[in-house]
């Protein structure tokens, strides 16, 4: 796995990329297997999708990709959401608000708390560690429990930073 420093940001981190897929989907597999769920072939070739990169893709987006293989048959768009409704409920994926579109989770299975680093460059997202502890405190202390927060922050990554 990628060091602690680049385990949060692996979007803006130079890293492999094929490996990061491949640990991300085992532990999707073995998430669903903890938990005596089934991880269709649909909704694994669905996570594999967003897995590819660190940029968001919409449903329809998704669906193209899915119909692109000659061994799919006519992939219709609610098999997609559904797929992605499975994938979100169990903290595999992401769906990136301003966007409209939906990211693999790079902590598979956590919390439904979320914080995002978007950038407006590239549209690389990526996830952070720990995101919403002080929020989570500050709401607790007024007697407040958050059942789910998603926060997106837009901006420039360094590398188009240094491109503008």
């Amino acid at each position: 796995m990628p060091s602690s420093k680049t385990k949060h940001c692996l979007a803006f981190e130079h890293h492999d990329h094929r490996r990061c897929q491949s640990q991300l989907l085992s532990a999707a597999r073995e998430l669903c297997h903890s938990r005596n769920i089934r991880l269709t072939e649909r909704r694994e070739q669905v996570l594999q999708i967003l897995l590819q990169s660190h940029q968001p893709m919409g449903a329809y987006e998704i669906l193209g990709q899915l119909n692109r293989n000659p061994e799919a048959s006519n992939i219709a768009p609610p098999i997609v959401y559904r797929a992605l409704e499975f994938l979100l409920e169990l903290g595999l994926v992401h769906r990136i608000e301003c966007k409209n579109a939906f990211i693999g989770c790079v902590h598979p299975g956590h919390a439904s708390t979320a914080q995002f680093l978007i950038c407006k460059g590239c549209e690389k997202v990526a996830e952070l560690d720990n995101p919403t502890t002080s929020l989570q405190q500050e709401a607790s202390q007024v007697g407040f429990m958050i059942d789910h927060s998603v926060v997106e922050i837009t901006g420039l990554c360094a590398e188009c930073q240094a491109n503008d």
